[in-house]
Formats: C-alpha cells, structure tokens, sequence
C-alpha cells in the first residue's frame, strides 16, 4: 500500500463541539471526499476549526498540519452544508496551496440529505462554483440518507 497518506481536517468554527463522528466515519469507510483514497493508508495528523469567521486560524493551522507530516488539508463538509455556506472556502482552498504547497480538498463526509433538501429549495449551490466544490461529498441519496 505504499507510505500513508497524511491529512488534516479543518471545521468550522461554528461546529467547534463537534465531535467528529462522521469525519471520521467516512475518512474509516472511504466516503464522500475520503472516497479519493480507497485502498490507500491514511493518517489524519490535525483537526482543528478555522477559528471563526474571517478564519484567523487558515493563516497558521495547515503549517503545523504540515510540521506533522500533512500532504492533504480537507476542509469539512460543515463548512459547504452550514446556513450559509462559508463564503471563503474558495479562498482558503487558494490560500493553502499558494503559502503552503499542500493539495485542499473541500469536504470530508457525504453531505447529510437533510442539508442536500434544504440548500436545493434555497438554492445556496446553483453556481457552477458551488456544483464543483459539493462534488466531492454529494454522493447518492441512500449514502446521504445513512449521514442524516
């Protein structure tokens, strides 16, 4: 299988009690934005939030995800399936790979189908923008329904 993959997670900051739970569940299963390392080892070696909104905490996290061997940052499913979503992902996406070379994925887990309803009636993801960035956790309605 070859040298693990390592990654960190950051979440939201309005998540900060979360406990993980799904994150984690799809990184063990290989869903949703995990789906990506089927087959592969993988070491998750930071979790942390982007400290609230602007996201002070995007400036200095993924430097010590990196000191801890971080290749990946995912940046959670919470922060596309908030209300609203978060209006910065595209820039934090653009942020880590410029200052700090690593590969950001946007999402962890499958978006819950209750999050998927909602933000279809709203609309939030009609952009070719929002289509691209949901991608990588939209998966099927049962894989959705089992995240509710």
């Amino acid at each position: 299988m070859g040298d693990p993959i390592r990654l960190g997670i950051i979440i939201c900051d309005r998540y900060r009690t979360c406990a993980g739970g799904k994150c984690l569940r799809a990184l063990r299963d290989r869903e949703g934005a995990f789906e990506r390392y089927k087959g592969r080892d993988v070491e998750l070696v930071g979790f942390a939030t982007c400290n609230g909104c602007p996201g002070g905490n995007i400036e200095y996290v993924p430097q010590e995800m990196k000191n801890n061997g971080a290749e990946v940052v995912h940046l959670a499913t919470g922060m596309v399936v908030g209300y609203p979503p978060c209006p910065r992902i595209s820039y934090f996406s653009r942020f880590i790979r410029e200052k700090y070379g690593m590969d950001v994925v946007v999402g962890t887990h499958p978006i819950p189908e209750k999050y998927f309803t909602t933000h279809t009636n709203l609309g939030s993801w009609d952009s070719a923008l929002w289509k691209d960035l949901i991608a990588p956790t939209l998966t099927d309605e049962k894989t959705r329904l089992s995240y509710d």
